[in-house]
C-alpha cells in the first residue's frame, strides 16, 4: 500500500517509523526548516531528520494547498495519507487525493480536547486518563469519525512522559489500522459533537504560576503540564524561575510565602504548600532544588 506521511515534531516520528514498516511511504511532507538559537541556524524538523535517515523523499512546501503542492501530492497516487501533528490545515482538495483514506493521529480521547495542546490540557484539568485517537481527516477541526482509541492513566506523569507514551500509541494504532484496511474490516464511529471541548494554544500567561490564585494541586498540575518544556514559571525574589518538578506537601506555609531549609523549599498556595524539587534560573541549567538553595542564601521564611 502506498502512503504519504504528514508530520513535523518528535511526536510524529514513531508513527512514521511504523508506517514505513508496513507501507511503501513514497513521500514525507513536513514544515519548513526554522531558524533557532542565538545563531539563528536553520534546523530541520524531527520528522525530516528521520525521513532522510529512512531514505524517504522529503517535501517542505510553505503551504500544502497550493497548486504546485497538489501536483506533487497527486503524483504519488497514494492509497493512504497519514497526518500526525503536521501543523497546517489541509484543504478539501488535499483531502480528496488519497485513493482510500486520510487519517490523523490526535493526542486526546476525542471529542475531548480538539485543537492545539490536548496533552497539556488533560494534565492541567486533572483528568484521570488521556490517550490517542485515530480519526478521519475532514474539513472540521479534529471532528472526523474515529477508528479507535488507546487510553492511559495520567496519575503523576508529566507532559514529557505522556508525550512519549502517546507517541508510541499512535504507532500502534496505525499498524492496527493498516492491517484492518488490508483486510477490508475498517470501521469508523462518528464523534459526539455536542460533547466536544477544545484545547487552546499555550501562551506565556498560562505558563505563569500564581501561588495566590492556585490550589496546591493546581500548582503541581501546571508544573507537570509544562515539564520538561517549555516550563511553568513564577517570580521568586525578583527572579523568574522555571519549575520542572514539585509535589503537594503537608507543610504549613502561608499563601504567597515560602519556607526554606538547606535542601528544601516550599511555596504557600491558596490552600496548602508545594514542595519544589527542580528549577531553572534565567540563563542557567536546570538544577535540583538543593543546588539552588546552596547558593541562594534564603531566610528560613519570607514572602515570595
Amino acid at each position: 500500500m502506498k502512503a504519504v506521511f504528514f508530520g513535523t515534531p518528535d511526536f510524529a516520528v514513531p508513527t512514521l517509523n511504523a508506517l514505513n514498516e508496513i507501507c511503501d511511504v513514497t513521500l514525507v511532507v513536513t514544515r519548513e526548516d526554522k531558524k533557532k538559537g542565538r545563531g539563528k541556524k536553520l534546523l530541520p524538523t524531527p520528522v525530516k531528520i528521520r525521513a532522510e535517515a529512512l531514505g524517504i523523499e522529503v517535501f517542505q512546501p510553505h503551504s500544502c494547498n497550493t497548486e504546485e503542492a497538489l501536483e506533487k501530492l497527486r503524483a504519488q497516487e497514494a492509497d493512504l495519507f497519514v497526518v500526525v501533528a503536521y501543523g497546517q490545515i489541509l484543504s478539501e482538495d488535499v483531502l480528496a487525493l488519497p485513493k482510500k483514506h486520510i487519517v490523523n493521529v490526535h493526542s486526546s480521547l476525542l471529542p475531548k480536547y480538539r485543537g492545539a495542546a490536548p496533552m497539556q490540557w488533560a494534565i492541567l484539568n486533572g483528568d484521570e486518563e488521556t490517550g490517542v485517537s485515530l480519526m478521519k481527516v475532514e474539513a472540521g477541526l479534529d471532528s472526523g469519525a474515529v477508528y479507535d482509541v488507546k487510553r492511559t492513566p495520567i496519575g503523576d506523569k508529566n507532559f514529557g512522559a505522556i508525550h512519549d507514551e502517546l507517541a508510541d500509541f499512535g504507532a500502534d494504532l496505525i499498524r492496527e489500522f493498516v492491517t484492518d484496511l488490508e483486510k477490508g474490516t475498517v470501521t469508523f464511529t462518528e464523534q459526539d459533537h455536542d460533547a466536544a471541548t477544545y484545547a487552546a494554544k499555550i501562551d506565556d500567561e498560562l505558563l505563569a504560576l500564581h501561588a495566590d490564585e492556585l490550589t496546591a494541586k493546581e500548582f503541581v498540575r501546571k508544573i507537570r503540564a509544562f515539564s520538561p518544556e517549555p516550563g511553568a514559571h513564577f517570580l521568586f525574589r525578583d527572579e523568574r524561575l522555571k519549575v520542572y518538578d514539585g509535589e503537594v506537601s503537608d507543610e504549613k506555609v502561608p499563601t504567597g510565602h515560602y519556607k526554606a531549609t538547606k535542601k528544601k523549599l516550599w511555596i504557600g498556595t491558596k490552600d496548602g504548600a508545594v514542595l519544589l524539587k527542580e528549577i531553572q534560573r534565567p540563563g542557567k541549567k536546570r538544577m535540583a532544588i538543593g543546588s539552588y538553595l546552596a547558593g541562594a542564601h534564603l531566610d528560613e521564611k519570607g514572602e515570595i
